[in-house]
């Protein structure tokens, strides 16, 4: 039994099968991976040199060692001078800053977006608001 040349060429035509089937998976898995891992941290990192630039004088700080403190002098776009304790001042790169808690107020809270002196204060008021009220139903109902 004798092959015909045309029966032979038509195994030899694969140049569509790596095409067809490696080349759409690979451009979603890049799409998947750019939108889950790359986007995310090209803008963690946008927000944290937006917060290293609007460091001021006064602000508390954290630092990637765990230092808190606060900014007591900024020297140039890279060094600030944070003081730990009373007369204890260090200089940092603001590139170590974690976390800049501007000054006048707690930092707020990562659930509510309140600090936990603001949910205290609201617990008070609360609980005075709901006095007022009960004694106001007493009043009512004598």
């Amino acid at each position: 039994m004798i092959i015909t040349p045309a029966w032979a060429q038509s195994a030899g035509g694969g140049g569509g099968i790596f095409a067809d089937t490696l080349l759409i998976p690979m451009i979603l898995i890049f799409a998947i991976m750019y939108f889950l891992i790359i986007r995310p941290q090209q803008q963690r990192v946008k927000a944290h040199r937006e917060m290293v630039a609007n460091v001021r004088r006064g602000d508390g700080v954290v630092t990637a060692g765990g230092l808190i403190g606060k900014v007591t002098k900024v020297f140039d776009d890279d060094e600030i001078q944070i003081e730990i304790a009373d007369g204890v001042r260090v200089r940092a790169m603001k590139q170590t800053l974690s976390d800049v808690r501007p000054k006048g107020g707690p930092a707020p809270d990562k659930e509510g977006g309140k600090s936990k002196a603001a949910d205290k204060s609201d617990a008070k008021n609360d609980t005075k608001a709901g006095a007022k009220t009960g004694a106001k139903a007493a009043k009512a109902g004598s």
